[in-house]
């Protein structure tokens, strides 16, 4: 069964990368994370969870451990779209200042390139779901996913996969 979970992750990414992106630039990266890894995260966001008393670290680990795969999809280096649309706080593209890490993340990022995340993260998501493949979208995932080196990317998210009798990632 975590043969066929690692195929559609693959999958996924191929959606992932194949989303639209505003004005035509791609800065979305991806990693497939299976095995010894995924147990690594698993416990590792437990135990970011412990370290910063940030809630539900350890309810999306349980997540991640019932996992037999997981996609991580990413913003790398995105620059602004050039639209001067104020929707990242400043009046004009060239005003975003250069990215700073945060507590989290790296930021700030253009609005629309977060669009393009989100984008992309929808359309892996629809692929599991095409192949009755249990998922959900978690951010928590690439909090600590960054953290270890997992994906070399700003912000990230991730969405564990699993195929079990009830899905382990509702109903939580």
């Amino acid at each position: 069964m975590e043969d066929a979970l690692e195929l559609v992750a693959q999958l996924m990414e191929i959606s992932a990368r194949t989303a639209p992106k505003a004005v035509g630039k791609d800065f979305v990266v991806t990693k497939v994370v299976a095995g010894d890894d995924l147990k690594r995260l698993a416990e590792q966001m437990e135990l970011y969870g412990q370290e910063t008393g940030k809630k539900n670290y350890d309810r999306d680990a349980r997540g991640v451990a019932a996992a037999g795969a997981l996609l991580l999809v990413g913003l790398k280096d995105a620059a602004p779209c050039g639209l001067n649309c104020g929707a990242c706080g400043y009046s004009a593209c060239a005003d975003l200042p250069d990215l700073a890490e945060g507590r989290e993340f790296a930021g700030p990022i253009c609005a629309w390139r977060l669009v393009d995340l989100g984008i992309a993260l929808g359309s892996a998501a629809k692929t599991a779901s095409i192949h009755n493949v249990d998922n959900r979208i978690m951010y928590r995932i690439g909090v600590v996913a960054r953290k270890m080196g997992l994906i070399d990317a700003d912000v990230a998210c991730g969405v564990p996969l699993s195929a079990s009798g009830k899905n382990p990632y509702f109903d939580r």
